[in-house]
């Protein structure tokens, strides 16, 4: 016990032991005791003793602690002690007392400690493990330790986590703790876990990080909340920055939805805590790691039509025309929008539309312009306003086209403000740092865009009253001239650089001006100081401009006279090494890194992201075009026709290459429809084939039908010999009756001749078509089998004979019915007296009067039996009459697809013909049917 209180500062006698003593003697206690009471109070002086002799425990103790957590891990209490003294020998805690010199030397023994704990890789493992631990002694002081291990060594220590089996998913179940302590300093340590490792980053952010930090954000209040909302948000840019594979992930899950309640920072501006501006301000930054320049272009695109879908772009536009927002919040904002819409059509023309709520309300370009010029306004503020607008214009001619349109004479509005006259304002102001930014927004509006170069040439301006007005162009000349700051007249050379490159039009105009060349010479000539040596490079590009661009409109100004003034006035060699100053520049290759003009100081805002590009790609050839001679420009005009020319011929022999693969297409699209059709007419063939069997199978059913009626037709014939007894009023009767069936006779003899020669021209019809289509399927290579016409022409013939077989028979029966009138009455003409017959007569009147009557039935009977066959003949003739239509109707089809087939083998044969024309291998029919034949025989070799 007396050990103890000399170890916490308590009374002994004698002398007392130093402190390198004293934690010797708890090391060989922790290590001896058998008993884990004494383990327990040893490894508990130890933590009290680790802060005030840091290098003595961490010296001595740290092998017996690792111990401990190994061997102890069942008493949470002697592990949590054992973790908290480790914690605090590796721990570099800054204290504000502490000068530089005690503090790097704390740092250092910090790592020292980090390196000798993680020799061994299973210390990691081990403390990985004991993190899963539920008990509060044990968790925390283990999150606190593996991030002070993280801090000190993040780049070991996350490469230990990183191949350890589930090291990264048990530090995420930190997240999910119910208490917030442990929670928070999770927060910490997978902040330190995730610095710089792109592949622990993917691990974290596919093991729900994403949804679990903004829940936890919403939780807290959002932008209102505390530290915890820093801390994610803080870890968010660790997993979204320079990560495009988690960016994806972000934008896929539909997390940017969830931003916009972020920025809904309501009317009531005035409680702005700082807490809250830190929030703001590490929202914005996370809107635009999503949308940054230096991401993908694809990736860019997509986050920004997301933005604008979900609203974020409309929500952040109000905080920009919000009153009351802090400035560092508003320049945030403004560059975070500027990066929003940069190269987004749709987002640039939302943003032109956007107006300020004032009275009357303006357009916010407008407004941020006046912020612009306006020199009263912050650097940043400024600098950001002119990245907005520079964003606003990239790769958008349209917003090009409305901001030089605001200085065109025809649209200028006296009573308004507009972006023009913002511009013109400040290019010519006193405020050297207006002048500059009012110049690169001039320039952007100029960037490659061909028209609006031309269209500001149109540009006057109203110098002085009294005195005419000068061009735009004339104007920043002459106060180049004048000699002002360099910052104005580096400004000024950006822009008439810009303006005149690629633009002959321009570089004429510049020309034409007699002040503008000795100027630009006198000034690449002079040997000045060193901050007019960027200037004259600056000069020496736009003399170089104007040769290289120069279309030799001027007579006193072309590109050889331009050159031979260059070698006389400055020398070839002088010029190319004032040119080259300009890349040479500490700025300029500042300048060059990102878009967005990011300055320490007003006086450093010397060079613009675009320019710098300009000038890398003009260096070189100005280079070239000044050293070359008029020769070697010939040979090289020569040279360049010729190469336009074999350019010309190589895309003419494309283009007709891409004429003929649409030809060929276009011919692969009709043979398929040649195709189709061939096989819808088969169809049709087909369909036709069977309509004339059922029309061959009616015609059948109608000659068995009349076959039974001729069967059926009694042989009736009279006995003339019984005719004796007729009266002579009834044989008067029976002439006229036989008169009429002679007329009867005579009109179903004509109609039959007419039937006879319908059928005669039926059957010859039947002939043509038949050997039509028999020509036409032996053309198609088809063969087809018309007897059954042949057997219908028969049939008719029979028919035709019955019926004359049926005439014949009516007449031997109306001569028999003559030879009975004659047998009865010899004296026909004459008068018979009825009273001189014999009585023999007499009495065979009865019997004639009843065969009289017999003959009347058989004629009735006879009668029908002619109608019936009128009838049938009607009902033939019908049906012929039917054939010949359809047949007719079968003939013109037939004659249609005769010509159609024609068609079609005169298209095969002439695309056969541009195939083979094509060099490709085509084979004729003959060939085929050679190639089918020989195959045939092969196959019969074969069976035999």
């Amino acid at each position: 016990m007396n050990f103890f209180r000399g170890v916490m500062g308590g009374q002994a006698a004698g002398p007392q032991p130093s402190g390198a003593e004293t934690i010797q003697k708890l090391c060989d206690r922790v290590a001896s005791s058998t008993l884990l009471e004494d383990r327990r109070d040893a490894v508990r002086a130890l933590k009290s003793l680790s802060k005030k002799y840091r290098m003595e425990v961490g010296t001595q103790a740290m092998d017996h602690l690792i111990t401990i957590l190994q061997t102890d891990r069942s008493d949470s209490e002697i592990v949590g002690y054992a973790l908290d003294t480790l914690y605090n020998i590796i721990c570099n805690d800054e204290e504000e007392e502490q000068d530089e010199n005690a503090q790097k030397q704390a740092d250092d023994l910090g790592a020292q400690f980090t390196d000798k704990f993680i020799e061994d890789p299973e210390h990691i493992t081990l403390l990985l493990t004991l993190l899963e631990e539920f008990d509060f002694h044990v968790r925390w002081p283990g999150v606190k330790l593996l991030t002070s291990l993280l801090k000190n060594q993040g780049v070991q220590v996350q490469g230990i986590i990183l191949v350890s089996p589930m090291g990264v998913s048990r530090l995420m179940d930190l997240l999910a703790d119910s208490r917030e302590v442990i929670r928070n300093d999770g927060l910490l340590l997978l902040q330190q876990l995730t610095k710089g490792n792109a592949a622990i980053q993917k691990i974290v952010a596919f093991e729900n990080a994403f949804e679990r930090l903004l829940d936890i954000i919403t939780e807290e209040g959002s932008s209102d909340g505390g530290i915890v909302v820093e801390d994610c948000l803080l870890l968010l840019l660790n997993l979204l920055k320079n990560n495009s594979s988690n960016q994806n992930f972000f934008k896929e899950g539909s997390y940017i939805q969830r931003m916009k309640p972020w920025f809904e920072v309501g009317d009531d501006n005035s409680g702005w805590s700082a807490q809250k501006v830190t929030n703001l301000h590490l929202m914005l930054q996370l809107v635009r790691v999503m949308v940054s320049p230096v991401n993908s272009p694809g990736a860019t695109a997509s986050c920004q039509k997301s933005m604008y879908q979900c609203g974020l772009l409309q929500q952040l536009c109000t905080i920009l025309m919000a009153t009351g927002v802090p400035a560092d919040i508003l320049t945030e904002t403004i560059n975070t929008v500027s990066e929003v819409i940069r190269g987004s059509q749709v987002n640039q023309d939302y943003f032109a539309s956007v107006n300020a709520p004032s009275n009357p309300p303006r357009p916010a370009i407008v407004v941020l312009l006046m912020s612009m010029v306006n020199e009263r306004q912050p650097f940043v503020l400024r600098c950001a306003v002119l990245y907005c607008f520079q964003c606003f214009l990239y790769k958008n001619q349209k917003g090009q086209g409305e901001i030089v349109a605001t200085l065109l004479p025809s649209t200028i509005d006296a009573n308004s403000i507009s972006a023009g006259q913002l511009l013109c304002g400040g290019l010519f102001s006193a405020d050297s740092l207006s002048n500059w930014c009012a110049a690169v927004a001039l320039a952007h509006a100029l960037q490659d865009n061909l028209t609006q170069k031309e269209q500001l040439l149109r540009v006057q301006l109203a110098t002085s009253l009294g005195k005419p007005p000068v061009s735009l162009l004339q104007q920043c000349t002459n106060i180049l001239s004048q000699g002002s700051k360099v910052q104005t007249r580096v400004g000024l050379l950006m822009l008439l650089c810009t303006w005149i490159s690629n633009c002959p039009i321009a570089v004429t105009h510049f020309l034409h001006n007699q002040e503008n060349v000795p100027f630009l010479t006198a000034q690449i000539s002079e040997n000045l100081g060193e901050d007019e040596r960027l200037v004259q490079g600056l000069c020496a590009l736009l003399l170089g401009i104007c040769i290289y661009y120069n279309d030799n409109s001027l007579e006193n100004y072309t590109k050889e006279k331009l050159k031979q003034l260059i070698e006389k006035r400055i020398g070839k060699e002088n010029f190319v090494e004032k040119l080259g100053f300009i890349t040479k520049h500490e700025l300029y290759s500042r300048a060059a890194q990102k878009p967005q003009p990011v300055f320490p100081s007003p006086e450093q805002m010397l060079f613009d992201h675009e320019f710098t590009k300009l000038v890398k790609e003009l260096e070189g050839v100005i280079t070239k075009a000044v050293h070359k001679s008029s020769e070697e420009e010939k040979k090289e005009e020569e040279v360049k026709k010729t190469l336009e020319q074999h350019d010309n011929i190589v895309t003419q022999y494309k283009e007709l290459i891409r004429e003929q693969d649409a030809q060929i297409q276009e011919l692969k699209e009709q043979v398929a429809s040649m195709t189709s059709q061939h096989e819808q007419m088969q169809t049709t063939i087909t369909q036709q084939l069977s309509q004339i069997q059922q029309h061959k199978d009616q015609y059948n059913i109608l000659k068995l039908k009349l076959g039974k009626e001729n069967q059926s037709q009694p042989n009736n014939q009279g006995d003339s010999s019984q005719m004796n007894g007729l009266q002579t009023e009834e044989l008067s009767q029976l002439r006229e009756e036989v008169e009429e069936l002679r007329k009867q006779h005579t009109l179903l003899q004509s109609q039959l001749s007419d039937k006879d020669a319908l059928i005669s021209s039926l059957v010859s019809n039947m002939w043509f078509v038949s050997w039509s289509v028999l020509f036409q399927g032996q053309i198609r290579g088809h063969k087809f089998c018309f007897c059954e016409l042949d057997d219908l022409r028969s049939q008719v013939q029979s028919q035709s004979a019955e019926i004359a077989q049926l005439k014949s028979e009516r007449q031997d029966l109306l001569r028999k019915v003559e030879d009975g009138m004659l047998k009865i009455s010899p004296g026909y003409h004459h008068q018979i007296s009825f009273p001189s017959f014999p009585s023999s007569l007499l009495r065979l009147l009865p019997m004639v009067q009843e065969e009289a009557k017999s003959l009347s039935d058989s004629r009735a009977d006879m009668e029908q039996q002619l109608a019936s066959a009128t009838s049938t003949v009607a009902i033939l003739q019908t049906e012929k009459t039917k054939l010949q239509t359809e047949v007719q109707e079968s003939k013109k089809e037939q004659d249609d697809l005769l010509m159609l087939l024609a068609d079609q083998d005169q298209k095969i044969h002439s695309l056969k013909q541009r195939l083979k024309d094509l060099g490709e291998t085509v084979e004729d029919e003959d060939d085929l049917d050679a190639r089918d034949q020989t195959d045939d025989e092969d196959e019969d070799d074969d069976e035999d």
